[in-house]
C-alpha cells in the first residue's frame, strides 16, 4: 500500500491546456442560455403574444372562458372591460385581460 503513494505523487500534471480548453466555460454559458431561450422564453413570448390577438378581437356574441372559470357570452367590449352574460339577465364585469380562451358559439347551450 505504501508504494502506491510515491507512485501517485511521481506522475506530472496536466499541462495547459490549449485555446479550446479557455473558451470552453464561454461556450457552455452560450449553450445553456440559447437552450433557456428555445425552451423558456420564446414559448411564453408566443403565448402571451397569442393572447393579445385573442384579447384585441373580443367583440360582442364571442363565448368566453375567464381565468375563474367563468364561461358566458360576451355583451360588450370596453377599453379595459368586458360585460358577461353568464346566466340569462346575469351580467358580469371582469377585466380583458382576465379571458382567457375563445370557446367555439354553442359550446354555452351545451354546457
Amino acid at each position: 500500500m505504501n508504494a502506491l503513494i510515491p507512485a501517485a505523487w511521481a506522475q506530472a500534471a496536466g499541462g495547459p491546456g490549449g485555446p479550446s480548453s479557455q473558451f470552453m466555460p464561454l461556450l457552455m454559458i452560450v449553450v445553456m442560455f440559447g437552450a433557456l431561450y428555445f425552451l423558456m422564453i420564446r414559448p411564453q413570448q408566443k403565448k402571451m403574444k397569442d393572447h393579445q390577438n385573442l384579447i384585441a378581437r373580443l367583440a360582442a356574441g364571442d363565448e368566453v372562458v375567464t381565468s375563474g372559470g367563468l364561461l358566458g357570452r360576451v355583451t360588450e367590449v370596453g377599453d379595459a372591460f368586458v360585460t358577461i352574460e353568464v346566466a340569462d339577465g346575469v351580467r358580469v364585469k371582469v377585466q380583458k385581460v382576465q379571458v382567457t380562451q375563445l370557446v367555439p358559439k354553442g359550446t354555452l347551450k351545451s354546457a
